[in-house]
C-alpha cells in the first residue's frame, strides 16, 4: 500500500476477507455433501476471485488520483461500464434475473457481476461531474443532469433489462448521499427534489411492508419472484414452506446461535434444504456457529472502516474527494443494512451480499477496488497532494 494509507481500513479489510473465507467454507459444507468438488471449486473461486481483488486494491492504491475523474478517459469507463451490463443480457437467467457474465468452467461456472463494479462508478460519476465545480452552468445545462442520464441509465439495465432491485436500490441510494455532497448553488434546488423523492419512497415503503400493505405489493410493477419476496418480508408464515421457508430457517438459525453460537463448523442448519446458505444467507450460519461474537467479527471492521472514510471525508476540502470517500462508506453501509434486514424479515430480500463475508467474487472484489481508491485518496490528503 502506498505512504500515507490508513492501516485501520488496511488490515480491517484484510481481517474480513480471512473471515469470509473461513465461513464460506463452513457454510459450503452442507451443499457440498456427496460433492466434495463443489467444495474445492466455491473455496478455489473465492481465493482467486480475492487474490486478484487484492492486486486491483493495490494498484489503485497506488495509481489512482482525483485529477483522473478530470480526464477524458473517464466518461469511456463509464460507457465501458454500461456496455457490460448490457452483455449480461445475452445470458439465461438465474434466480429470476439476468446480471452474471458467465464464464463455463468444466461443470461449473465462472460468473462476474458487473453491477457490483456499477457501484463504484455511481459514485465517481458524481465525484466526477459535480464536484469541485467552479463555473456557472447556462439554464438548461444545469450540472446534476450529465451524472444523471448515467445513473438512471444503470438503473434502467440492472433494474428493468437484468431484473436486479437490490444492485439498483444500493446505486439509488450512494448517487442520492453523493448528491448532497456538491456545494454549487446550481445544486441546491435538486438537492431538495431528491430530499422529497426520498421522503416519499421511504413513507411508501413503509406503508407497504405492515400488514396493511400486503394489497398494495400485488400491484407493484414487479416480476413475481419480487413481489413474493415482499409478500414474505411482511408475514413468512402465511407460506412458511414456500416462499417463507427462506426467512424461517435463517431466524432458527439466529435463535440457535444465541450468544455464543455451537461452535465453527457445527450448523445444523446448512444440511437442511437452507437456500443461499453460503452467499445471500451466509450471516445466518455465522451466528448460528459463532453467536454475537461472530457477529461482532464482521461488525467491528465495518464500523471501522465506514469511520475512517468519514472522518478522512470531514478533514478534505476537495469535494471529489469527499464523495469518493463517502460514496465508499455508503457502498458498505447500504449492503449491510439490506443483507441484514433481509435476512432478519425487517426488509424484503434483495439478493444483496454481505460484503466480504458472502461468496461471491464480484462483490469481495468490488469492495476491495473501492478500497483501493478511498486509499488513495487518503494517502494523497497525508501527503499534502490534495486539500
Amino acid at each position: 500500500m502506498p505512504k500515507g494509507s490508513d492501516k485501520l481500513v488496511y488490515w480491517s479489510l484484510i481481517l474480513l476477507a480471512g473471515f469470509g473465507l473461513l465461513m464460506i467454507a463452513s457454510a459450503s459444507m452442507g451443499i457440498a455433501v456427496g460433492n466434495t468438488s463443489y467444495l474445492a471449486f466455491i473455496l478455489a473461486k473465492q481465493i482467486v476471485f480475492l487474490g486478484g481483488g487484492y492486486i486491483a486494491m493495490v494498484w489503485l492504491a497506488n495509481h489512482f488520483t482525483v485529477d483522473f475523474l478530470k480526464s477524458s478517459l473517464f466518461p469511456t469507463w463509464a460507457l465501458g461500464v454500461a456496455v457490460s451490463l448490457l452483455a449480461c443480457l445475452v445470458f439465461p437467467k438465474v434466480n429470476g434475473a439476468r446480471a452474471w457474465l458467465r464464464v463455463p468452467i468444466s461443470r461449473f461456472d465462472i460468473s462476474i457481476q458487473p453491477s457490483e463494479f456499477a457501484k463504484i462508478m455511481v459514485a465517481l460519476i458524481v465525484a466526477a461531474y459535480c464536484g469541485d465545480v467552479k463555473k456557472t452552468f447556462p439554464k438548461g445545462e444545469e450540472i446534476w443532469k450529465r451524472p444523471v442520464i448515467f445513473i438512471l441509465g444503470y438503473v434502467f439495465i440492472v433494474l428493468v433489462l437484468q431484473s436486479d432491485l437490490g444492485s439498483a436500490a444500493v446505486m439509488l441510494m450512494i448517487a442520492w448521499v453523493c448528491f448532497y455532497i456538491p456545494a454549487h448553488p446550481q445544486m441546491r434546488r435538486f438537492q431538495k427534489v431528491l430530499f422529497w423523492v426520498m421522503t416519499f419512497g421511504i413513507v411508501i415503503a413503509v406503508v407497504i411492508l405492515t400488514p396493511y400493505g400486503e394489497g398494495i405489493i400485488q400491484y407493484l410493477p414487479l416480476k413475481d419472484y419480487q413481489i413474493k419476496r415482499f409478500l414474505s418480508a411482511v408475514n413468512p408464515f402465511a407460506d412458511q414452506y414456500n416462499t417463507g421457508f427462506q426467512l424461517i430457517s435463517g431466524l432458527v438459525s439466529f435463535a440457535t446461535g444465541g450468544w455464543r453460537g455451537l461452535g465453527f463448523g457445527n450448523s445444523v442448519r446448512k444440511y437442511t434444504s437452507f437456500p443461499a446458505a453460503n452467499t445471500d444467507f451466509i450471516l445466518a450460519i455465522v451466528i448460528e456457529e459463532l453467536g454475537m461474537i461472530g457477529f461482532a467479527l464482521i461488525f467491528i471492521p465495518y464500523l471501522i472502516i465506514v469511520v475512517q472514510m468519514f472522518r478522512y471525508a470531514l478533514k478534505i476540502n476537495s469535494e471529489k474527494a469527499k464523495i469518493i470517500l463517502v460514496g465508499v462508506a455508503i457502498y458498505l453501509i447500504v449492503h449491510c443494512l439490506f443483507n441484514i434486514g433481509g435476512v432478519t424479515g425487517l426488509i424484503p430480500l434483495t439478493g444483496v451480499p454481505l460484503l466480504m463475508i458472502s461468496s461471491g467474487g464480484s462483490s469481495a472484489m468490488s469492495f476491495m477496488c473501492a478500497i483501493g481508491i478511498a486509499e488513495a485518496v487518503i494517502s494523497q490528503y497525508r501527503r499534502g497532494e490534495i486539500q
